[in-house]
């Protein structure tokens, strides 16, 4: 299948955006970060060079002004402000307008380029972005005895062809220094026997015009100047007459329209240091489709039950040959599968990096001064996943914003800092992922939301709810607390959508929250990667699977636990861990043929014992879903094809954390309720 080069172009071009919105938002919070505006101007510098190769000059032609500007912060020229983070975000914004829409309006930038220009350049506002690089070259003011004639010459290294550097392209931006003559030094060709296609032997001699350029040439080779030869020397001839000065213009002006039109640019590769790495890396990662990674998923699960099928046969057989090859198999099928989930696995930690700019601009409009905290970026889901969670958090992101977060005003008044805080965290919870967004407003009322939902007509007022239930109303078809629809909230669609979103993830929405110190939204996402690593049990003559991760322990069952009246606790070296009789969860009926077993299993900070009838052993666990019809089992996650054939269930540990905890604190009451008669 061939790839569209453009198509390569805007992902790469996508993803040096969403370094350049990161950085800008990173220099906000630290405008004297020098290393932040170097790789913003190089960013600048990239999508710039990669736009003209492909054929994208109203993208390079705006990002040549976006960059000239920027250069003045570069060069301690222009504060750091956070109008000119504002301006410049909203210039990165009209740049991924350009790339993924190059139909649009393209006037539509001169005005942020304007903003731009005043805010770093106030005393010399061009009217057009040709005259800011004219002034930039030939500097009016400047008196003629200042004007020199410089000798540059240069041979850029070896491999910058392979690493696509055009020379035509810098000469091209030499020219817009001021006039200029080129000429091309061939003394270092050889001859056509022992040439290398992708070999670089011309070097290149321009006498250009201008007051002092090395600053400038530093500019233009900042990619290469480590492993090029650079020379630059004044030449003492006198200054050159104004008819010298027109015709060596016409020549600059010629340069100039080539450029253009070049076809090539320092592209990312070039970008690192290429002098001392090998030609072998690149081309060294691979961008595939995700159907493909989906559709090798499924073949590797198949692989897993056929290998399971084959361990149980070489089990049952005498043979010494077929137990080898059946060993061999399970490893490499077991490498296999590690390496088909990681290739999918990415850190959640690229979805939160999203959501600064969301929580930067609400601020701005909604005139909250607002910290944004996230943890757990390192935390990985499966890629899937990680796209079907922006909308979502998205939404309770802006909900826990305008919604959560008092104005400036009320805040001090309940004895706040002015500054509001919104947290988005994650974390591995046994064999599910917890992702929350917590924030230190008001919190959730109660009250509010059942007089809201009376008045649409969702619940009657004859109806009882408990808290938890009036909390989930929130997520109803077109349910709002809002006063006045505005253009973040008010018309009931968000939160809908994040319900429905979740339930098709077959995760949970929990609601938390303290009066006064804010809410916390929790999704709780169970395991959607098809393959896992889980240990298998039987309860009466069932066989359940216990996902792996969740496993703390394995210990026998005491006897005194059946002694124990009203107790249903173990003492795990010295903590008392609540248990679980899968027998009498499950409805089993008859007695257990043999001693128990209890496996402890843990969901965030939460421990429980399952008590089963025996621990066969681990094996590879291949996902499969659950029909809608058994949706409502919240005791299973799923369930698996077992070598033989059978079926197992994937026991949800999360639920049964949660049951044995809730079982906990009936225990207690009951305890505190007979002392007290």
């Amino acid at each position: 299948m061939s790839s569209d080069p453009t198509d390569t172009f805007r992902q790469e071009a996508r993803e040096l955006l969403e370094q350049l919105e990161q950085g800008l938002l990173d220099l906000e919070q630290n405008p004297q970060n020098a290393e932040l505006v170097d790789s913003i101007f190089r960013a600048l510098h990239t999508i710039k060079g990669s736009g003209a190769m492909f054929g994208f000059t109203d993208v390079a032609a705006f990002v040549h002004e976006f960059e000239t500007a920027f250069d003045r912060v570069r060069k301690g020229l222009s504060p750091v402000t956070a109008e000119l983070v504002a301006i410049a975000l909203d210039a990165k914004d009209h740049v991924h307008t350009l790339i993924e829409d190059p139909a649009g309006a393209v006037a539509d930038g001169e005005p942020i380029l304007q903003a731009l220009r005043a805010l770093v350049e106030p005393d010399r506002f061009p009217a057009s972005p040709m005259k800011v690089a004219q002034a930039d070259a030939v500097p009016s003011a400047a008196p003629a005895e200042s004007v020199g004639v410089w000798r540059i010459r240069f041979r850029l290294p070896s491999d910058a062809l392979l690493y696509g550097t055009n020379p035509v392209l810098l000469l091209g931006e030499i020219a817009e220094l001021g006039p200029c003559q080129v000429t091309a030094l061939t003394d270092a060709v050889p001859t056509l026997d022992s040439i290398e296609l992708e070999g670089s032997y011309l070097g290149w001699q321009v006498d250009l015009t201008h007051p002092d350029p090395t600053v400038a040439l530093d500019d233009v080779f900042l990619f290469l100047k480590d492993g090029m030869d650079l020379s630059i020397e004044q030449l003492v001839d006198a200054a050159p007459t104004i008819s010298q000065l027109a015709a060596e213009a016409d020549e600059a002006a010629a340069v100039e329209a080539v450029a253009p039109f070049a076809g090539a640019a320092p592209v990312r590769e070039a970008e690192t240091e290429r002098t001392d790495r090998p030609a072998a890396v690149v081309g060294s990662s691979l961008r595939v489709p995700a159907e493909r990674l989906d559709e090798l998923m499924d073949r590797v699960g198949e692989l897993v039950i056929a290998q399971a099928r084959l361990s149980q046969l070489a089990a049952q057989s005498s043979d010494g040959n077929l137990k080898t090859i059946a060993e061999e198999l399970e490893r490499l099928s077991s490498g296999l599968r590690d390496t088909t989930m990681g290739i999918r696995m990415v850190p959640i930690g690229t979805l939160f990096s999203r959501f600064r700019r969301l929580v930067h601009d609400l601020s701005h409009d909604l005139d909250k001064q607002i910290e944004f905290i996230t943890t757990g970026e390192d935390t990985e889901l499966d890629k899937t996943m990680i796209e079907r969670l922006a909308d979502p958090l998205v939404h309770l992101i802006r909900n826990a914003v305008d919604h959560g977060l008092e104005g400036a005003d009320s805040r001090v008044k309940a004895g706040k800092s002015v500054k509001g805080t919104v947290r988005l965290s994650a974390v591995y919870s046994g064999a599910e992922v917890s992702i929350s967004v917590s924030d230190d407003g008001a919190g959730l009322n109660p009250v509010r939301i059942r007089q809201k939902a009376e008045e649409q007509g969702i619940i009657t007022p004859e109806q009882r709810l408990t808290d938890q239930e009036l909390f989930q109303l929130i997520f109803a078809p077109g349910f709002s607390t809002a006063k006045e629809v505005t253009s973040l909230s008010g018309r009931g669609v968000g939160m809908d959508v994040v319900k429905r979103t979740i339930d098709g993830l077959r995760g949970k929405i929990e609601l938390s929250t303290v009066p006064g110190s804010g809410a916390t939204a929790t999704l709780r996402l169970p395991l959607t990667l098809a393959i896992i690593e889980g240990m298998l049990v039987r309860v009466g003559n069932g066989r359940y699977s216990i996902p792996l991760s969740a496993v703390e322990e394995c210990v026998e069952l005491p006897a005194s636990a059946d002694v124990a009246r009203g107790r249903s606790f173990l003492d795990i070296r010295g903590q008392l861990v609540p248990f679980l009789r899968l027998r009498e969860v499950f409805g089993t009926a008859g007695e257990p043929d043999g001693h128990q077993k209890v496996v402890i299993v843990s969901s965030g900070e939460g421990r429980v014992g399952l008590v089963v009838d025996q621990i066969i052993g681990n094996t590879q666990t291949v996902i499969k879903q659950l029909s809608k019809l058994h949706s409502g089992l919240e005791t299973f996650s799923g369930a698996t094809i077992l070598g033989d054939g059978g079926v197992a269930l994937i026991l949800d540990s999360a639920h049964l954390v949660s049951y044995g905890q809730a079982q906990e604190q009936q225990l207690g009451q009951q305890q505190q309720i007979g002392r007290a008669a």
